[in-house]
């Protein structure tokens, strides 16, 4: 069983102010929340919880549509995640036999959380999902935000390693399959909500080895963006960071998740990491032996304070010999696509999506290889909401129109 992972280990992501290399420890003691502030801190407040396995937490939740409140108690079994800021932890629901994990975070009183805000504003399919939420308190006096959250057991760091294990490649259907949702969890944050996840990355993806079912999760890096708002650059770990990330850009775009989508991509289609940097400089260097010396109107792309640095001339590797031989074009292609200096050019996570790649999963008999079905890859949303007819026809196969009728793919009655 595989641990739902926390955040970039180098990196103490506070809400709205970010301090790289603090430890949670040195963060000063919050005061408890008062129930009469907003709706996030009116959760319920657990003393004395010094223990994180072995124990029985129980907590108070709301009633849905007008029922009463009701106590649920959970029953923490092991430490599955560590971070730097925090823990998760695999628990039991007494009551119903569920498992779920908690992810247990050192709270500053003095800033909402954002990554409990968000979470609050998601649903789909391709996201991990939220339950409920609850406060903790230690005998230092220290407050704890636990957030409730689905349990999957496995990650696709996980999954990949047991490839690597026994010396395979993992199954292009598979590759298909977990990308194709990845993007389509990646349309639904950057679209719906206008959020970048700023960590993507193989163990930030969750799979459940039985439906093969893909979830992003871990949203203590993500944040809204806002067009002339300012960003940090020292964000995603170091494999799977954007070229404009590291020549230091702070008004970037979701595009950020698109560079580690496609990171992630390669990495399923070669077997490791494509840009295994040993630091940040070394991270452009693997980059540059592979897509060339960036123009001087790429990096203005990616940052205009740079355009006066000086890079050695070096030719890119063409694609087709990154990949071995009897790899598919069209997923050369779309690595291609995403992988490109200048941000706007990369293709969004809906046109992904709709690549070639993917359409063997959009065939009305596509099945996994064991003969089951596959997991929901269709049922879109909002995320379809100001698309262009021919996308949206792309993005919905035939026998899927057919069955659904037209209000499927026209959300919210545009």
């Amino acid at each position: 069983m595989a641990a739902v992972p926390l955040g970039p280990p180098h990196l103490v992501v506070e809400n709205e102010r970010v301090r790289e290399g603090a430890s949670a420890a040195a963060i000063a003691p919050p005061r408890r929340p008062e129930m009469g502030d907003d709706k996030e801190m009116a959760a319920t407040v657990v003393e004395g919880n010094d223990q994180v396995t072995g124990h029985i937490i129980s907590t108070t939740i709301g009633g849905k549509n007008g029922e009463p409140k009701q106590t649920i108690s959970y029953m923490a079994e092991r430490v599955v995640g560590t971070g730097s800021f925090g823990i998760v932890f695999q628990a039991k629901c007494l009551e119903t036999g569920e498992t779920v994990a908690i992810k247990k975070v050192l709270q500053d009183r003095r800033y909402k959380n954002r990554e409990l805000q968000l979470m609050r504003s998601m649903d789909h399919p391709n996201v991990i999902s939220l339950k409920h939420c609850f406060f903790s308190t230690t005998s230092r006096n220290e407050l704890f935000l636990n957030l409730v959250m689905e349990y999957v057991p496995e990650t696709l760091y996980r999954v990949l390693k047991h490839y690597s294990n026994v010396n395979q490649r993992m199954p292009l259907i598979y590759v298909k399959l977990y990308t194709y949702q990845i993007f389509r969890g990646l349309a639904y944050i950057h679209t719906v909500h206008g959020v970048s996840h700023r960590d993507v990355k193989p163990q930030n993806l969750l799979v459940d080895p039985l439906t093969h079912q893909v979830k992003l999760c871990d949203f203590g890096s993500a944040k809204i963006l806002v067009k002339g708002e300012a960003n940090i650059s020292y964000i995603c770990s170091r494999y799977y960071r954007a070229p404009e990330l590291i020549f230091g850009a702070t008004e970037y775009t979701t595009s950020i998740d698109i560079w580690s989508a496609g990171c992630v991509l390669a990495e399923l289609l070669l077997g490791q990491p494509l840009f295994p940097g040993e630091s940040a400089v070394d991270q452009l260097v693997e980059i540059i032996k592979v897509l060339g010396t960036p123009t001087r109107e790429e990096i203005r792309c990616m940052n205009p304070n740079y355009t006066e640095f000086r890079f050695p001339q070096i030719k890119a590797h063409p694609w087709h010999k990154v990949f071995h031989k009897r790899m598919p074009p069209e997923a050369i292609d779309l690595a291609s696509r995403l992988l490109q200096y200048s941000p706007s050019l990369r293709c969004t996570a809906l046109e992904a999506c709709a690549h070639p790649f993917f359409d063997e999963l959009r065939e009305p008999n596509a099945r996994l290889p064991n003969g089951r079905p596959l997991p929901p890859l269709f049922n879109f949303k909002q995320e379809l909401s100001g698309a262009s007819p021919e996308l949206i026809h792309k993005l919905i196969p035939e026998h899927v129109r057919r069955q659904v009728g037209l209000n499927f793919f026209h959300p919210a009655g545009t």
